[in-house]
Formats: structure tokens, sequence, C-alpha cells
């Protein structure tokens, strides 16, 4: 059940004993050159903190607070400080959705402080959500000394998956942010634009180097925004509203993800994007040395009755006199990359053979307009050299 936290509903609150975290938060905002205009109870986290800037901007700050420590254990690395991601007792412990701003005027950080270093860390919230309770997040001493050194250093981290949970990033990657207390400020508007726009990893990444770089906590303009002199709130509202538009930049951004997750996999040696009509999205070369045109398509939000997921796989445009024109030939790629985030809300891909997929009822050497994604389409590309898929009809054999 929600609770209330500075008037906006919650979907869980904890008692808290980090009231020394508490203190250096504030203290924090103070540095950063904020007047902090209310904050919520130090006994119940998360905290809400509601700000003045000298620029006279107002912002809050739901801020989800963990301590960063070193205690050195057997199992673990000597050079290595630990926070543990715990809210209320072991009972308490599931995974909750952190609280968030429908609005985005709001931003919501998860920190990890380091008292003893005067120094935070920030984890991707986009990536923590819903939060998975229990686990506990690392740094090390050479990233301490980088902080400590520039004052914000950004760097990536292997995102591993678990005995009990996927790994959080679908590039198995995450960006991290060290700062000093006097650059929070920068970071909470870093937060707040990377949920606003969605920014993946790689996207996230950049913009915090930006703003590393000296911009003062504002990422420079994109060049569409210098282009069309819209903000790219603004761009983003065009896109939304005409239809055509969102189809074409789903599937753009689609295209990213995959390209992002191939090259983060070690089955994979060489991604080559394509980007000509007509074409294919990519030319993949495995390890292996197995070679593969790749074709991305985002998978339909609503499934089939028996869950699986739906994908239309048909050309955007129909060609004049041509029977069956929207349709792909068998042979115009080898691998379907099917992206689920319409169905799942995560970044995700499934693969499957061109060849072993449904034909045309009425046109047997082309594919069938619409496909099942079931249990038969695999997780990775490198799959597709390991195991056979399903024979879809019209087809006799498939060699993999």
């Amino acid at each position: 059940m929600e609770e209330q936290l500075a008037g906006r509903a919650v979907p869980a609150i904890y008692n808290s004993r980090r009231k020394d975290i508490y203190a250096y938060l504030l203290d924090a905002f103070g540095r950063a050159g904020a007047r902090v205009l209310y904050a919520s109870q130090s006994n119940r986290s998360p905290h809400f903190f509601g700000l003045l800037l000298d620029n006279e901007e107002r912002i809050g700050v739901l801020v989800y607070p963990y301590r960063l420590t070193k205690r050195v254990t057997k199992s673990r690395p000597a050079d290595e400080l630990r926070a543990e991601l715990r809210n209320g007792g072991e009972a308490q412990w599931a995974e909750r959705p952190l609280g968030r701003d429908i609005a985005g005027v709001d931003a919501t950080v998860i920190l990890l402080v380091d008292l003893q270093n005067d120094m935070i860390f920030g984890i991707d919230a986009q990536l923590y959500d819903p939060i998975p309770l229990g686990i506990s997040a690392y740094v090390k001493d050479a990233q301490v000394n980088e902080v400590r050194a520039t004052g914000w250093y950004v760097w990536e981290k292997e995102v591993r998956p678990g005995q009990r949970r996927d790994a959080r990033s679908p590039s198995n990657l995450e960006t991290i942010v060290g700062f000093r207390p006097d650059r929070i400020i920068d970071y909470v508007r870093l937060e707040r634009r990377a949920a606003l726009l969605g920014l993946d990893t790689p996207l996230r990444f950049a913009a915090a180097a930006l703003i590393g770089a000296g911009n003062g906590g504002e990422p420079v303009r994109h060049v569409l925004e210098q282009e069309f002199d819209l903000s790219s709130q603004q761009i983003l509202d065009v896109i939304r509203n005409a239809k055509r538009l969102s189809v074409a930049v789903r599937g753009g951004v689609a295209e990213i993800h995959l390209e992002t997750l191939l090259n983060a996999s070690s089955d994979v040696a060489r991604v080559v994007p394509i980007d000509e009509d007509g074409r294919h999205d990519f030319d993949v070369t495995l390890t292996t040395g197995e070679f593969f045109r790749v074709e991305c398509k985002n998978a339909s939000p609503k499934q089939y009755a028996n869950g699986d997921y739906k994908v239309e796989l048909q050309k955007t445009r129909d060609p004049k006199g041509e029977p069956g024109g929207r349709l792909y030939s068998a042979d115009a790629f080898d691998v379907t990359a099917a992206c689920l985030f319409s169905a799942t809300g995560r970044w995700e891909f499934r693969f499957a053979l061109t060849a072993s997929l449904p034909r045309d009822e009425h046109h047997p050497d082309k594919l069938a307009a619409m496909q099942h994604v079931d249990s038969n389409w695999a997780m990775r590309l490198s799959d597709l050299v390991r195991r056979p898929l399903a024979v879809g009809p019209g087809v006799d054999s498939v060699t993999t």
C-alpha cells in the first residue's frame, strides 16, 4: 500500500537510523549553493527535499540513501567499498518500485554516501527500479581516488546476472557517477534529465561525462535542438503526436539498444550498422566466424492468447504492382531480432533464423506478416549456431 511522504504517494517508506547521512545530505545541498525549503523526517526513508537554487529554480529530490564503507572480508577484494541496499528488517526485503514524480519535475536518486571520504556515488535509478533490496553495490579505491582528484568521475561497471535475478542492464553495463558534495545539484539534474528522456547506459554516461567537463550541470543542446530551434521536450512532443514519426523513432531506438547489446556481447566480434533503404539493419560477425544479416523489429505490446509475443514482420511501404509487396522474402536477411520492450518494459531481444519462420500462405517464398515469438526464439544471437529452431511451414529443414 502506498504511503504519503511530503504530500506525495510513495510505494514504500521505511524506518531509518541513518541520521548522520541525512545530516550530511542537508549539508551537501548547502555546499552546492541550494537552500533547503523543506526536508522530510530524518527517521523515515526515502527522504524528500525541496530546494531553492541560486538561479531561483525550485526542485524536489527524493533520495534513497545508503552507507558506503570499507569492510575487509575474505571473500571480497581488499580495495573495495561496499553499500548494502537495505531498508527495514529482512521481512521487508522485496523488490519495490521507486517513488517517482509522474510530471518529471522532481528527481529520484539513489546515493551511496561515503562519509569517511566526504563523497557520494550515484547509481542509475532507472536500472534499480524496482529496487532489489538486500543486494550490495561496490566501489573501488581507484574510483575514490579519481573523485578526490577531480570532484566528478564517471565510469561504466559490468553487471553480471545473479542466481536469483537477471542482469539489470540489457548491455550488461551500468554507469556510476562519483562526486564531491558540492556537485550534488549537478547530479540531481543529470538524473532528472535521464529519467525524462529515458537515457540508456551509454547515453547516461555521455551526459554525465559532459557535465564533468564543466557544462554547469546542464548538457549542451543537441544538434537537432539547435537546428530546429526547439527544446528536446518540444521535439519529443512532435514525435509523440505524429504516428509515423513515433513508429520510426521507436524502430531507431530499438536498433540502438540492439547495437549496444551486440557490441557488449563476448560472442560478437564485429557489428556494422547498415543505414540503407531496402536492406537489413546490421551485419554481425561472431567470434567463431559465423556471419549474420540481422533485421530488428519491435514486438507488439499485445501478446497472443497463449502468452507468445507478437512481432509484425513486413515492410512499412507497399510497392505498387507487386503481389505481397510488403512481405519480406525468406532470404532477405539471416536473423530476425525481436525487441520486446513494448511488451515487457525492458530492452531485451529474442533471435530467430529467418529461414525457420512461417511463410505466407499465399506467397510461400515470403515470410508471414505476423510471427509468434515463442520459446524457440533464442535469448542470444550466438545461441542460433548451437541449437536448431523449430521449422516453419513450407521449410524442409534448417541447418545451424
